[in-house]
C-alpha cells in the first residue's frame, strides 16, 4: 500500500524529531537521497554533465542547493539561478566551496543556462506553498518546461498543491520528483500526479511519528488480498450472486457490459433484473450462464449493481428503488444517479439505509449530485458527498477517488487514459459488483470501509485490464477491457 499524509502531518512528523531537524540531519539525509537518486538515473553519464538548480528562499531550495553540492564533487557543472538572493545561506554556502555557481535569475544569462542544462532541478517551492506560483517563480517555470533537460522537483512539483493535487496557476512539469518522508497526495491525485513523473521515497527517519494517511494507493498485493478465489468448501451462493439491474432499449449493451464483467470477478452466479423490456433475452443469449429474475428480493443476491444503461426520467425510478430496499451493498452508476439526482425521496432512502451503497459518478454526474471540486479538490469533494450521503464515493476519472464517510480514503493509479472509451464505467461497476457480492457473501463486508477498499481494488483490476488491453499500442474498448479482465483477475508477481 502506498501512504500519503497531509502537510500537516508530515511537519508534525519532523518537529517530533526536533533535535535532527534543528541540527540539518533531516536536511542532510534529503539532499543525499537526491543526488543520489540523481546519480543513479544518469548512470554512466556523469562527469560534464551540466545541471541547474531554480531555487527559491526555503528549505526546498536548501534540499537543491545541498544536493547540488554533493553533484558537484562528482563532476557536474551546477548553476543555481535563484528567485531571489536570500536563498537558504548554509546551502549555498555548501554549494560555492564545491565549486557551484549562483546568480539570481536574468533572462539575459540564465535562459542559456536552462537551455544547455542536462538535468533542472525544481527547488522553487516546496510542501508548504499553497495558491498560484507568483512572481519570479511563475516566470521561471515555462522556461523551464521548455527545455530540453531532465526535469527532476525536490519534494513536489512547484505549482502544485501537496495537500490536493490541484494546480490554480503554471506549475513544474516533473519526469522525476524525489519526495522526503511521505508520499504526499499531490503526488497521487490528478492533476498533480501527471506533473510529478515517476515518484521516488527518499526515508529520512520521520516514519515512526507519521499519523493517519490521508489517501492510500492500492498496490497488487493489496488487490490480491480482496480476491480470495474459490475455496474447496465452497458452493455458487457462497461465491456471492451479483444482481444487476441495467440496459434499456436505447442502452442495451450497458447492461451486456456489466453482467460480462461481473461475470469475470470470480462471482459465483449473476442474476440479471427482466424489466420485461426485451434486454433479458438479449443478455442471456450472449451470456447463458446468466439468470433472469423479475425479483429484487431474490434471497440469494449478495450485491445489487444498478443504472448502467438507464435513461432519466421515471421509466426506471422504481427499480432503483427497489434495489435501495434491499438489505445487501448497493452500487448506483450512470443513469440510476442521474435519477438519483433528481430525486429528494431516494436522496433520503440512500442516508436511511442499513446497508452500504456505493455512487460511481463522473465529474458530470458528481456535480449533478450536487459535489463542488472546484477550491477544495477532489479528494475533500469526494470525502464531503460520502459524509453528507452516509456512502462510499468512487469520483471517476484520472486518478480515480474512492472516499467513505469517515475519511478513509483510495486513489487508483493504476488506469490510464486507455479507460476513457464509451462503456468502460459500465465494465467498472460490474466488476464492483462482483468484490462486493464475494465479500458480503463471505461475511466479509462490516461497514463503509470494507466497501471502500474493496471497490479500490476493483478500480485497480480495472485499470490493469486497461493495460493489458492497450499493450503494443492496441486501440482499447469496453468489451476488450472485459476480455483482459480475466488475465488482470489471475495476474502475479
Amino acid at each position: 500500500m502506498i501512504n500519503a499524509y497531509r502537510v500537516a502531518g508530515v511537519i508534525a512528523a519532523e518537529q517530533a524529531h526536533a533535535d535532527e531537524l534543528e541540527s540539518g540531519v533531516l536536511m542532510e539525509r534529503a539532499s543525499t537521497g537526491l543526488a543520489s537518486v540523481i546519480l543513479r538515473m544518469l548512470a554512466g553519464s556523469i562527469v560534464g554533465t551540466r545541471v541547474v538548480i531554480a531555487v527559491g528562499s526555503g528549505n526546498n531550495g536548501g534540499d537543491a542547493l545541498f544536493a547540488g553540492a554533493l553533484l558537484v564533487r562528482r563532476g557536474m557543472r551546477v548553476d543555481a539561478i535563484g528567485t531571489t538572493s536570500a536563498v537558504h545561506p548554509q546551502g549555498l554556502a555548501a554549494l560555492r566551496r564545491s565549486g557551484g555557481r549562483f546568480t539570481v535569475w536574468d533572462p539575459a544569462d540564465s535562459l542559456s543556462l536552462v537551455d544547455d542544462a542536462d538535468v533542472i532541478i525544481d527547488g522553487l517551492v516546496g510542501i508548504g506553498a499553497t495558491g498560484a506560483l507568483r512572481g519570479l517563480a511563475a516566470e521561471i517555470v515555462p522556461f523551464l518546461n521548455s527545455a530540453k533537460g531532465i526535469r527532476v522537483s525536490v519534494d513536489l512539483a512547484s505549482g502544485v498543491d501537496a495537500d490536493t493535487g490541484q494546480v490554480l496557476g503554471v506549475a513544474f512539469d516533473a519526469d522525476l520528483t524525489v519526495t522526503f518522508g511521505a508520499f504526499k497526495p499531490g503526488h497521487l491525485i490528478a492533476p498533480g500526479k501527471a506533473l510529478s513523473g515517476e515518484v521516488r521515497l527518499i526515508d529520512i527517519g520521520i516514519a515512526d511519528s507519521l499519523g493517519v494517511p490521508a489517501i492510500r494507493a492500492m498496490r497488487q498485493g493489496d488487490v490480491e488480498a480482496e480476491i480470495p478465489g474459490p475455496d474447496f468448501s465452497d458452493h455458487k451462493y457462497r461465491r456471492g450472486v451479483v444482481g444487476v439491474a441495467a440496459g434499456s432499449d436505447e442502452y442495451p449493451g450497458a447492461a451486456l457490459l456489466c453482467v460480462g464483467a461481473a461475470m469475470r470477478g470470480q462471482v459465483g452466479m449473476v442474476q440479471y433484473l427482466d424489466r420485461a423490456d426485451g434486454v433479458a433475452r438479449m443478455v442471456v443469449a450472449q451470456h447463458p450462464e446468466v439468470v433472469a429474475s423479475q425479483r429484487v428480493d431474490a434471497p440469494r443476491v449478495t450485491t445489487w449493481v444498478c443504472g448502467p444503461g438507464f435513461v432519466p426520467g421515471d421509466r426506471d425510478h422504481d427499480a432503483v428503488e427497489a434495489c435501495l430496499r434491499t438489505s445487501v451493498p448497493v452500487v448506483l452508476d450512470a443513469g440510476a444517479l442521474t435519477i438519483l439526482a433528481g430525486s429528494a425521496g431516494l436522496q433520503q432512502l440512500v442516508r436511511e439505509r442499513g446497508a452500504v451503497t456505493i455512487l460511481t459518478p463522473h465529474d458530470g454526474e458528481f456535480a449533478r449530485l450536487g459535489g463542488v471540486v472546484d477550491g477544495v479538490g477532489r479528494l475533500d469533494a469526494a470525502f464531503a458527498m460520502a459524509r453528507q450521503q452516509g456512502v462510499v464515493v468512487v469520483l471517476k476519472g484520472p486518478g480515480t477517488i474512492i472516499a467513505a464517510p469517515n475519511g478513509i480514503s483510495f486513489v487508483d493509479v493504476e488506469g490510464g487514459p486507455v479507460l476513457a472509451t464509451a462503456g468502460s464505467g459500465d465494465v467498472l461497476s460490474g466488476i464492483i459488483g462482483a468484490l462486493l457480492a464475494q465479500a458480503q457473501a463471505r461475511g466479509g463486508i462490516h461497514g463503509v470501509d470494507d466497501a471502500a477498499r474493496i471497490s479500490a481494488a476493483a478500480c485497480w483490476l480495472h485499470g490493469r485490464a486497461g493495460n493489458l488491453a492497450g499493450a503494443q499500442g492496441r486501440p482499447v474498448t469496453a468489451s476488450s477491457l472485459i476480455e483482459s479482465l480475466g488475465l488482470a483477475m489471475a495476474t502475479r508477481d
